[in-house]
Formats: C-alpha cells, sequence, structure tokens
C-alpha cells in the first residue's frame, strides 16, 4: 500500500475526530459556499456543490448549516467572500506536495503555507511546478465487511469505474475525474453502501521515504491539513505501513 494512500485512510479518520471540534465543519462550510458561488445553489446542475453537501452529510453536518453556506455563497445571506486557491512545492525528502485552499486573504494564506514548507525543509514552487505529477481521479471508498472483492468489482466496471484496490478496511473504485458523478450515481442505484466519495488527485508515480524525512514529511501533513485554508493536500510519498504505524504511534 503506498503512503499516499495510507495518508488517504489516515486523513478521513481523522476528520471524523476533528468534525467533533468544529475544524471539519468550518472547511466544508468554506467548500459549500465556494462551490454555490461558482456553479450556483442546484446540486444538481452544480458537481462540486453535490460532493461538497455529500461530505457535509457525512460528517453529520445539520441541514440548516449547509443551507446558510450556500445561501451565502449565492449573496441570499451575507457572508465573507472566499476564492480557491492552489500551491505546489516539495516538502521534505523532495517529495512533490500539491495543495487545495479557500481564502479570503491570499496574501496571509501563502505566507502561512511557505513559513511551513520552510520549516521542514521544503520550498513553495510556482503555479504548475509539481500539477504535472498528479492525475484527477474520482475516489470512492467501499467498506470491505458489505461485499468480496470480485462481487463488488463487477458491479464497480459494470458501472464505468477504472480500477479497484483494496485499503485497509475499505475498497478504493476509481474513475475517471469527468466519469466520478455518474459512476457514483450508478453504485447508489445499486445500493452500494459508500463510506466516502470524492474527487482527488493521485500521483503518477512515488518517493520512498523511510527515518527522519519520513517522521517530518507526516509532521509536515499533519500541519498542512490542520491549517484552516487548507481544503486537501496530495503529495506522491510512499512510507511502509510498518514505518507509518511507528511515526504515528509516537
Amino acid at each position: 500500500m503506498s503512503g499516499h494512500s495510507k495518508w488517504h485512510s489516515i486523513k478521513h479518520k481523522k476528520a471524523k475526530v476533528d468534525a467533533a471540534r468544529g475544524r471539519v465543519f468550518t472547511k466544508i462550510i468554506k467548500e459549500l459556499t465556494v462551490a454555490a458561488r461558482i456553479g450556483g445553489a442546484d446540486p444538481n446542475a452544480n458537481p462540486r456543490l453535490r460532493v461538497a453537501i455529500a461530505q457535509a452529510k457525512s460528517v453529520n453536518m445539520p441541514a440548516k448549516n449547509i443551507d446558510n453556506a450556500i445561501k451565502k455563497g449565492t449573496g441570499e445571506l451575507p457572508g465573507v467572500v472566499y476564492e480557491d486557491v492552489s500551491y505546489e512545492g516539495y516538502g521534505p525528502g523532495g517529495v512533490a506536495v500539491f495543495i487545495e485552499a479557500v481564502t479570503d486573504n491570499k496574501n496571509r494564506t501563502v505566507a502561512e503555507i511557505r513559513h511551513l514548507f520552510g520549516k521542514y525543509g521544503g520550498s513553495l514552487g510556482e503555479s504548475g511546478s509539481v500539477a504535472w505529477m498528479f492525475e484527477r481521479k474520482g475516489l470512492i471508498t467501499v467498506p470491505k465487511d458489505k461485499y468480496t472483492e470480485d462481487e463488488l468489482l463487477e458491479i464497480a466496471l459494470e458501472c464505468g469505474a477504472e480500477d479497484m484496490t483494496g485499503d485497509g478496511d475499505f475498497y478504493e473504485i476509481y474513475t475517471a475525474y469527468e466519469d466520478f458523478q455518474q459512476v457514483r450515481s450508478a453504485l447508489e442505484e445499486h445500493s452500494v453502501i459508500m463510506e466516502n466519495a470524492e474527487l482527488t488527485m493521485i500521483p503518477k508515480n512515488t518517493v520512498k521515504l523511510q527515518g527522519k524525512p519520513a517522521e517530518q514529511l507526516m509532521k509536515f501533513m499533519e500541519l498542512l491539513d490542520e491549517h484552516d485554508d487548507v481544503q486537501n493536500v496530495y503529495a506522491n510519498f510512499d512510507i511502509d505501513d510498518q514505518e507509518m504505524e511507528r511515526i504515528l504511534s509516537e
């Protein structure tokens, strides 16, 4: 299992804990607001908003919070104006890092992100410096205890998925970026129980890390993920399971 995939699983387990403290709510509210401002309030005509609403429901966000965030995005309610930004660079061990963020102050956010890169021996790069190392994909996770691998793979391929792998307690179903909503809807029609469904970025190749660089990268990833403006962090690292467990247990 690649470190990137392992981090993805850790991030979602962590999100459920963070939800109790409101951090995840804050990030999802920002995403709902921006999605509604850019594409409108109708989730049927706005794929990005549809994904954001699903994420909000997955952490049990109250319907009123969702509705208010959407109305702030469309201007029906007053609110802060957020905008999308992305940052690219190299972190500990030469790992490529791509960050998606939503902010109301780009100068503040870029200064804070640059500081984190520098603190851990990395460097913030220019736009396009590492984006080419990743592919945009749809990712849907399904609990393993609900289906056999062969059973779910047959359903997934029938629904238009590209590939499926096993990751810990979950199967990971991958789709082409443009086919994500279609595959997700088809799986719903087959009554497939999904733990999570999102658009993501998958590295084309990975950098193997261990020891001190691996420890530094994990700390760097955690701090980025905890930053209020950061929505998603993608990196092309590979840390083996045993090393990852050691680092996370310290």
